[in-house]
């Protein structure tokens, strides 16, 4: 199977940057995985640009319904103004973006959240992973009572992994919260790209990995 352009895009600005590597890497759950993903890496103008374009063309994609891009801190703030402005320049979609601090902020305009006014507001999330839904259920606390709701995420990468239970965890946050989640590539997308550059070392490992951890989405 071929990936799509956007997927090929997003897997090969990964790889150029070394935000995606492949090796041997204990995460954070302890299991020992075949490959590691960090968007924290993509920092060059180049790979942003191509990092944005990934984002809104999905987003354009996908059908779902927003009033405000959110981009939870940290790593989901820059994603979160990169891809506003993408989706104007590519789709003339112009929508506003709000973030969170992590902490309150007691002078100025005080209190965590910053940007775009979410009062009532639908929210798209905009994040790099989802591995136990931290960043979601956070946003969800933070707007309670703002009157705003969560119409969907935006991932770059789905692990397709179990979490806590045999679901993986965007299933999970997905039962959990009635939401849609939306993911540019998937762990799928990556093995068709890595097999259609014949490495099939790293394809073995990947598979045995996803034999133990993997799920069907």
């Amino acid at each position: 199977m071929m990936t799509n352009p956007t997927e090929t895009t997003f897997i090969e600005a990964a790889i150029d940057s070394e935000a995606l590597l492949f090796g041997e890497f204990t995460l954070k759950s302890g299991r020992i995985s075949p490959y590691f993903f960090n968007a924290g890496k993509m920092v060059q103008g180049k790979t942003l640009s191509e990092l944005a374009a990934c984002y809104a063309d999905t987003i354009q994609a996908s059908g779902l319904e927003f009033d405000v891009l959110f981009g939870p801190a940290y790593k989901g703030i820059s994603l979160a103004a990169l891809t506003a402005s993408a989706l104007y320049e590519r789709h003339g979609i112009d929508k506003p973006f709000a973030y969170n601090r992590k902490e309150k902020k007691d002078h100025g305009e005080g209190g965590q959240l910053v940007g775009a006014d979410i009062q009532g507001k639908k929210l798209l999330v905009i994040d790099d992973v989802i591995t136990a839904g931290t960043a979601i259920k956070e946003v969800s606390e933070l707007i309670n009572g703002t009157g705003a709701k969560i119409s969907g995420v935006v991932i770059g990468l789905d692990r397709q992994e179990k979490g806590r239970t045999d679901l993986s965890a965007i299933a999970q946050i997905q039962k959990d919260f009635d939401i849609t989640i939306k993911s540019i590539i998937q762990l799928a997308d990556i093995v068709d790209y890595l097999s259609n550059n014949a490495q099939h070392d790293t394809i073995k490992r990947i598979n045995e990995y996803r034999a133990i951890y993997g799920v069907s989405e």
